[in-house]
């Protein structure tokens, strides 16, 4: 090949992480079911904004849940109400590692042991000698629960600080004295270092919010929104938009959710409140749920004034062949039909590169990868200087199947890009600033990231059968509030149940394909949430919400958490 040709354009490519929990809390008792939000807090959301901090030229955009940071807020209030007040935490995994004593309850050691062994086997379990040690005896007891009863109290106290030990970040284990100490003791961690290491996650738990936010006023990261309580907006739309990918897709019973369209508004409205809330600013970028797009959920974005959105490559796939566009280039921003927000489509195979297969190689041998990939592109898309790379992803779950949590990779992902000649690492609003040129698309096919469909959320008997309980309570929901017999502010907290029963969640784990512990812990998660909206409305429970929707049974890649975004 010949030489380079001075002054050619440099590829532009966007790094964009979705950072995403579910709302894990019931509004009633205020229980939190699952820890997963602030185990991601000490470990994800710490390292991902120390590796940017570290590399000060690298750019990256992050996308932040409304949902996701309301409970980061709330955990906050925990640990307020347990420092100075001395008051339990809502979370059952936080109290009993703040608890005085275990005691000989079974059902609390069955739960110790069977969260405290959630972990990945080779980079967190392998890892660390004395909790591999811890593991193999829990385990042994799950097989033979009589042992539960021989295991002492220090066993289960070892084991629940060996499980916060492995989940905090690895930039954190590198730099924080408490957690070096209580690593380097290894066992007899008394009520002393539990309190310290308490102290540990409070403060990386307070750091999240104001940590990436000087990276926004920095201006090396760009922070985008999705819609309040993370729905797929085109199914709140309209059902059949999932037709358009899936024309032979069953479908629930009704055509439409009653009422969407003033749902998916108020989502997206509530969505942009909360994010000011928290990072004093308005987004100019929706990661919509899912990267879920259809035309009518652009109109709604470029109404709340969006500068950009972005979805799947799939579903740039599907509209080419739509409107038999052969020859198009994926790499562009585009703009469909007359709607004045820029449509940027995700590379699916970069993007999948990242999440499920460089974790196994050496981190030197897959960022050369990958930069020989986005070479490739910057040839094949003939030297545009509006060619852009979107690698969108999530920011959460993939770190754990690689060594040091990803560490090493993206450290020297982000100097690699940065110092690379041909190759501008930004983001979606410094792009949208510098190049004006868009591709026109007469039209869009609606879809998601995953798969370009929404086969994910819908179409499948237990999926369907979750949305046909959901119109029976917004049915019921729309019945109650019309009869005015609510006093406001349970008004309000019914509209605010309604809003988590309608996230994307709850489908996403139903069907037979994904791991049975953890459809067991989202359906019964999904039908409490149900169940409180009627309590919230005063009226009693379908008796059909005390029957399971879905049990799994399959064993997906990465644990289901994750998805390719090629079928």
């Amino acid at each position: 090949m010949s030489h380079e040709i001075q002054g050619r354009p440099k590829v532009n490519v966007v790094l964009c992480w979705h950072m995403h929990q579910p709302q894990y809390q019931d509004q009633f008792t205020r229980h939190v079911h699952l820890p997963w939000t602030y185990l991601h807090a000490i470990k994800d959301y710490a390292d991902m904004a120390a590796v940017v901090e570290q590399v000060p030229q690298s750019k990256v955009v992050v996308n932040f849940t409304p949902v996701l940071l309301d409970q980061i807020d709330d955990y906050i209030q925990q640990f307020d109400r347990y420092f100075h007040y001395g008051e339990p935490f809502n979370d059952r995994l936080l109290a009993t590692l703040a608890a005085v004593t275990i005691g000989p309850t079974e059902s609390l050691r069955l739960f110790i042991i069977k969260q405290c062994i959630r972990a990945n086997e080779k980079r967190l379990i392998e890892r660390f000698s004395p909790y591999h040690d811890l593991v193999q005896l829990a385990r042994q007891a799950l097989n033979k629960p009589g042992y539960l009863a021989y295991l002492d109290e220090q066993f289960f106290f070892d084991l629940l600080v060996w499980y916060h030990l492995v989940w905090m970040g690895e930039t954190v284990r590198a730099e924080n004295e408490t957690v070096q100490r209580l690593v380097r003791k290894s066992k007899g961690f008394t009520s002393k270092d539990r309190k310290e290491l308490l102290g540990v996650i409070d403060s990386l738990i307070r750091s999240v919010v104001p940590r990436y936010r000087h990276l926004a006023e920095s201006g090396q990261m760009e922070i985008s929104v999705t819609p309040d309580k993370h729905p797929i907006l085109p199914l709140m739309l309209d059902f059949k938009s999932a037709l358009e990918a899936m024309p032979k897709s069953a479908l629930p019973h009704r055509d439409h959710y009653p009422g969407g369209h003033e749902r998916a508004i108020e989502h997206i409205k509530n969505g942009l409140k909360t994010f000011e809330r928290h990072f004093g600013f308005q987004p100019v970028g929706c990661w919509p749920s899912e990267g879920a797009l259809s035309e009518p959920t652009l109109a709604l974005l470029s109404d709340k004034q969006f500068q950009w959105t972005a979805t799947g490559g799939g579903v740039l796939h599907n509209t080419k062949n739509a409107n038999k566009l052969d020859n198009l280039c994926i790499h562009h921003g585009f703009q469909v039909r007359e709607y004045p927000i820029t449509c940027f489509f995700r590379d699916d195979n970069l993007s999948d590169l990242i999440g499920f297969t460089y974790s196994g190689w050496n981190e030197t041998d897959a960022v050369n990868n990958l930069i020989h990939h986005i070479e490739n592109i910057r040839v094949a898309c003939g030297y545009q200087e509006d060619t852009i790379v979107p690698i969108i992803m999530d920011g959460e779950n993939c770190w754990e199947y690689y060594a040091n949590n990803g560490y090493h990779f993206l450290k020297e992902l982000y100097a690699r890009l940065v110092d690379h000649p041909k190759i501008n690492l930004t983001t979606f609003r410094d792009y949208i600033k510098t190049h004006k040129k868009r591709t026109p698309l007469p039209s869009l096919v609606a879809g998601s990231w995953v798969y370009g469909s929404f086969s994910t959320w819908i179409g499948d008997p237990a999926k369907n059968r979750a949305w046909d309980l959901l119109c029976q309570a917004k049915d019921d929901y729309d019945r109650v509030i019309a009869s005015g017999k609510l006093a406001p502010e349970i008004a309000l907290r019914a509209k605010e149940q309604l809003a988590i029963c309608e996230g994307s969640d709850w489908f996403w784990w139903f069907g037979d394909y994904n791991p049975t512990e953890s459809v067991s812990d989202f359906d019964q998660l999904y039908r409490t949430h149900l169940k409180n909206l009627y309590r919230f409305l005063d009226e009693p429970a379908p008796e059909s919400l005390n029957h399971v929707i879905s049990r799994g049974g399959g064993t997906p890649e990465n644990d289901g958490v994750m998805r390719r975004g090629q079928g």
